[in-house]
């Protein structure tokens, strides 16, 4: 009886180990992913969420100000010559 629960034991903490080493594998797995994520997104050089807010807040800005511009030049009219 001595001897088997020795064993199980044993048994027990391999099994134990191996869960522990299985979730830091899985874990640093993640961690690799993610930073190889991080690395092809500033390799192309796109925009987080935020940035890409306030960016097309910009562009609308300034579509709205050359639509007026474009409002004013349509009602000047050119001389005539004579």
């Amino acid at each position: 009886m001595k001897n088997s629960k020795f064993v199980f034991d044993k048994i027990s903490k391999i099994l134990e180990q191996g869960l522990i080493s299985s979730r830091d594998l899985t874990s640093e797995m993640v961690n690799i992913l993610k930073s190889k994520r991080d690395e092809i997104v500033f390799k192309m050089k796109l925009t987080s969420k935020d940035e890409f807010d306030v960016l097309s807040k910009r562009v609308e800005i300034l579509e709205k100000k050359l639509e007026k511009n474009d409002i004013k030049t349509k009602k000047t009219k050119r001389a005539r010559k004579s």
